[in-house]
C-alpha cells in the first residue's frame, strides 16, 4: 500500500510581502520541510549569468539546466534561514542581489525553465522523510501543487513592500534610493503578473492574507491555525 503524501502547504505572493519569512517560520513551527522555489529560480539566474548565458535564450537555458545542482542545507551556526547551495557553494546571499532578482523574474518567465524545474520542486516536497512541506513561490497553488492541502496568497501594498526591501538594502550598504526600489518593485510585479506562463495570481481557493502593518508573528500564528485546522479535518 502506498504511503500517504506529505501535507502540502502552498504560499504564493509578490516579492517583499513577507512570504519568505512567514514560510520559514511556519515550516519550523510545524516541523515541515521548506522548499523555496523562488530561491531555485534565483540560483538558475545566477548560474546562467556566471556562464554568460542569455536569460532569454531558451535553447541555452535548456542545455544549462541538467548541470545546475541546487540543494538546500540547514542554517549555518547563528544563521537565520536555510542555505541555498549551487554545486556545493553557499550562494544564499548572492542570489538576493537586485540584479539576480531581476534575472530570476526573466528566467521564471521562460517555459523551458519552468518545465525543467517543475519535477525538482515536487520531488523536494514529497520526499519520504517529510511529514509535510511548505512551498513558497508565485505559482505553487496554481501550477506546482494545484491540489495542495492548504493554499495562501500573502501580499502587501507595493509601498509597504518597497519600504521593507529598502530597509534591507540600507543594512547591506546598498546606495539605491526608495524611489528606485519602488520602481523596481512595480516593474517586477508587472512582469510577474503579466507573463504568459504561470502568471502571479492567487489560486481560486487560496486564503489571501495582507501583511501590511501586521507583525510577522501574528501572520505566522494565523497560518499555523489554518494549517493545523485543515490537517485535523484531513486526518493528517
Amino acid at each position: 500500500m502506498q504511503s500517504p503524501r506529505p501535507f502540502i502547504v502552498a504560499i504564493d505572493g509578490p516579492a517583499g510581502a513577507g512570504k519568505s519569512t512567514a514560510s520559514r517560520l511556519l515550516a519550523a513551527r510545524l516541523g515541515f520541510a521548506l522548499v523555496d522555489t523562488g530561491a531555485i529560480y534565483r540560483t538558475v539566474a545566477l548560474a546562467a549569468t556566471r556562464l554568460g548565458v542569455d536569460l532569454d535564450d531558451d535553447a541555452a537555458l535548456q542545455a544549462l539546466l541538467p548541470g545546475v545542482d541546487i540543494r538546500f542545507a540547514p542554517p549555518s551556526a547563528g544563521g537565520a534561514g536555510q542555505r541555498v547551495l549551487l554545486s556545493g557553494e553557499d550562494v544564499s546571499a548572492l542570489i538576493r542581489t537586485p540584479a539576480i532578482s531581476a534575472g530570476a523574474s526573466r528566467v521564471s518567465a521562460r517555459p523551458v525553465v519552468r518545465a525543467g524545474l517543475l519535477e525538482l520542486q515536487r520531488r523536494l516536497a514529497v520526499a519520504p522523510e517529510n511529514r509535510g512541506a511548505v512551498l513558497e513561490g508565485r505559482d505553487i497553488g496554481t501550477v506546482v501543487f494545484p491540489d495542495a492541502d492548504a493554499k495562501f496568497f500573502v501580499t502587501a501594498s507595493a509601498e509597504e513592500r518597497a519600504r521593507r526591501r529598502y530597509a534591507e538594502l540600507l543594512e547591506k550598504g546598498d546606495a539605491s534610493t526608495f524611489d528606485q526600489v519602488l520602481a523596481d518593485q512595480r516593474a517586477r510585479d508587472k512582469a510577474d503578473s503579466e507573463r504568459e506562463i504561470a502568471p502571479l495570481r492567487p489560486a481560486a481557493d487560496s486564503l489571501v492574507i495582507d501583511t501590511s502593518g501586521t507583525p510577522i508573528d501574528a501572520v505566522v500564528d494565523r497560518l499555523v491555525r489554518e494549517v493545523e485546522g485543515r490537517s485535523r479535518r484531513a486526518g493528517a
